[in-house]
């Protein structure tokens, strides 16, 4: 479980593609010590399991594996040497919520529309897939590429974002352009809500 609270910008140091699972080498800033192998870690967005880590620097390098079928529905698969990643280290017992809940379960690609400056923050403009679209609602929560936002419109088009400069300077969305694909997360009580109405309907 996670908030969508970006906790490092995460580099990534190889990518070796095996038939049907690829291996990325990610380098944080994360205390190795703090890190154990089997810990879940949220990579944009989409948790993994922590195989192997070890010293680097002042931080860490560790190693995680993704099957296919997260290559196919998430950015992961397009990732390459000396790519950026927003990385969170899943939730412990007391610790603060200060996002939303994320499951680190990517509900599938965004397209980012547009992205311009406004006032001190940035408005991005994304379009969802059809599938996750009527989960989407003003002043709700969802989390792209990892980190949590508040929707502030929706339309037919697709939905609208405010990122504040803080957010906008330690995570990867700065890097963001038109015709980029980002994770998309619904949120959690959105995808329940949606599920208790579509089993009052079949009854």
């Amino acid at each position: 479980m996670f908030t969508g609270l970006v906790t490092s910008i995460g580099t990534v140091r190889s990518v070796e593609r095996r038939p049907g699972l690829t291996r990325l080498e990610i380098e944080s800033d994360y205390d190795p010590a703090r890190v154990d192998i089997g810990a879940s870690v949220a990579h944009d967005g989409c948790c993994l399991t922590v195989v192997e880590r070890s010293p680097s620097g002042g931080g860490m390098r560790h190693t995680v594996e993704v099957a296919a079928e997260s290559l196919a529905l998430t950015t992961l698969g397009a990732l390459n040497d000396g790519d950026p990643v927003n990385l969170e280290r899943s939730l412990r017992v007391g610790d603060e919520l200060g996002g939303h809940m994320v499951l680190g379960h990517v509900d599938g690609l965004g397209e980012v529309l547009s992205v311009r400056q406004d006032g001190e923050g940035w408005r991005l403009r994304i379009a969802p897939p059809d599938d996750i679209a009527h989960l989407i609602a003003p002043k709700g929560s969802i989390a792209v590429a990892g980190v949590s936002l508040t929707v502030n419109e929706v339309d037919a088009e697709g939905f609208g974002v405010l990122i504040i400069p803080h957010t906008w300077s330690v995570t990867t969305l700065s890097r963001l352009k038109p015709g980029d694909k980002v994770n998309l997360e619904a949120d959690l009580m959105a995808r329940y809500a949606a599920r208790l109405i579509e089993a009052r309907r079949n009854t």
